[in-house]
């Protein structure tokens, strides 16, 4: 196939040789913090990794990356970057590598954040306890099918009713911010379906329960993100320490009560069908709302909105034109949005640049033979891979113009569908099999999300003729006729 048309490079290239791995830790103590200043401060994460495969010519080498020196002790930042496709394909084999409390790196978010329980995420497949759980999220999301779109749809319209009575209310030149409204939807919506919860029985819930998540994930991610607005105190301040789990105690026993109460007959399912005890249903669901789902959709929806915001008119024209023909009916739904081609190539572009969670680890469970496009590495047993996704999503070998958002990239007219088989947002890649199991770490919403994201889409140009998307705001909304 034409690889201008397919939107893939196959170019023949001879076998990989054996080769050294790259690159250096440094000194002691030096080595990291150097580092970190750079990850941090100096070049930023995406620069941080680019630079080093420029410099070593090589998308595998060894590095330091945060947390490290002085507060963290017991914190090993010596990783080996994995950042093409063809070496990044090795942290899913769960035969050769293990995720046991490796989900940020080697740096663990104390278990007081999640009620000293050491959830799904952190656990191991050879764990019995993670096959458990993650069944039971499996089972959350295929009951949950039913509802999911009306759900989403009665939630949008009282956002989207919301925003259109701030963008008048501003006037001529205004504009109306979506970064909380979306927030507020989020967890609206996602306790609703996840958890059966109805957020408005809870008035402090349904008010607060969006920030009290937003604390929750920043006091245990601070020491892993770039935020760059303040140096050098960011530095001193943010990424020296980890913060103690009192700052948001009080908050986060709220959620707890509100999912005891509010989900009960799902944490009762989770006893009786699953066999974890109440405290472990309760965590689980938590983390399940808050770290995976909440805070996942956040971030992808707002970027999502970003990449809407870049486009040409022609383009938006084109995904108004396509959604209101496939929604001859006017209602929107799972199965009619997977007709929708080029709503879905631009939830996957989104997802291909703007990856939810950028990083992903894996520590060797033996000795083993890592190959990347160029060359073949020998991995021994311990020792900690990392692959940053932004870079490993632009292989030039893989991704014609990768640098480029190109909106139909994954479209059947392009031959996209061959594609997502490189398309790893999920932990793991987007088609194939076995797809999202007990016994793999891929995430269990690998199929819901890019569906959730292209009906969001499709709402949109369903409900407006024109959308102005300006930093974080909306700037002009036209009904449709």
């Amino acid at each position: 196939m034409n690889a201008t048309l397919s939107g893939l490079v196959m170019s023949p290239s001879a076998a990989p040789q054996r080769a050294a791995i790259p690159g250096s830790y440094g000194w002691p103590v030096i080595g990291p913090l150097s580092d970190r200043l750079q990850y941090f401060w100096l070049q930023g994460p995406r620069k941080f990794f680019a630079n080093r495969m420029e410099k070593y010519e090589s998308t595998v080498f060894r590095t330091n990356v945060p947390p490290a020196f002085p507060f963290f002790t017991g914190v090993d930042p010596n990783v080996v970057a994995v950042l093409d496709v063809k070496s990044f394909r090795h942290l899913f084999d769960t035969e050769l590598v293990e995720k046991t409390n490796v989900l940020v790196g080697d740096f663990m978010p104390s278990v007081n954040y999640t009620g000293g329980i050491r959830v799904c995420a952190y656990l191991d497949t050879a764990e019995a306890k993670h096959g458990q759980i993650k069944s039971f999220a499996i089972d959350i999301l295929k009951r949950s099918s039913s509802r999911w779109v009306s759900s989403m749809v009665t939630n949008l319209d009282a956002t989207w009713d919301s925003l259109e009575s701030q963008l008048a209310a501003a006037g001529d030149g205004g504009s109306a911010s979506y970064i909380l409204p979306l927030q507020e939807f989020l967890f609206s919506f996602l306790s609703l379906t996840l958890l059966g919860a109805d957020a408005s029985a809870f008035p402090e819930i349904k008010r607060c329960g969006h920030i009290y998540l937003d604390l929750w994930l920043a006091v245990q991610l601070l020491p892993m993100v770039s935020i760059n607005v303040a140096q050098p105190l960011e530095e001193i301040f943010l990424h020296s320490f980890s913060y103690p789990f009192w700052l948001v105690k009080s908050s986060y026993e709220k959620l707890v009560s509100f999912v005891e109460k509010g989900a009960s007959e799902t944490v009762t399912r989770a006893q009786t069908e699953f066999n974890l005890s109440k405290e472990e249903a309760i965590h689980n669901l938590l983390f399940i709302l808050g770290f995976n789902a909440f805070g996942g959709f956040s971030l992808f929806f707002l970027s999502l909105l970003s990449k809407l915001s870049e486009q040409k008119p022609s383009v938006h024209e084109e995904l108004r034109r396509e959604v209101r023909e496939k929604l001859s009916n006017n209602v929107l739904s799972f199965e009619t949005v997977k007709e929708m081609d080029l709503v879905n190539s631009f939830v996957y572009e989104t997802l291909r640049l703007e990856p939810p969670v950028p990083q992903q680890f894996g520590r060797a469970r033996k000795d083993f033979d890592l190959t990347s496009h160029n060359a073949v590495y020998e991995i021994k047993k311990g020792e900690l891979l990392c692959g940053y996704q932004p870079l490993v999503m632009r292989d030039p070998k893989i991704f014609v113009n990768p640098e480029d958002f190109v909106y139909d990239r994954f479209s059947k007219k392009k031959g996209g569908n061959e594609l997502l088989e490189y398309l790893f947002w999920s932990n793991g890649p987007q088609t194939g099999t076995p797809g999202p199991s007990a016994s793999n770490k891929q995430c269990a919403a690998r199929d819901v999300v890019p569906q959730t994201a292209a009906v969001f889409l499709a709402y949109l140009f369903q409900r407006y003729d024109e959308i102005s998307i300006s930093s974080g705001s909306i700037t002009a909304l036209k009904r449709a006729k």
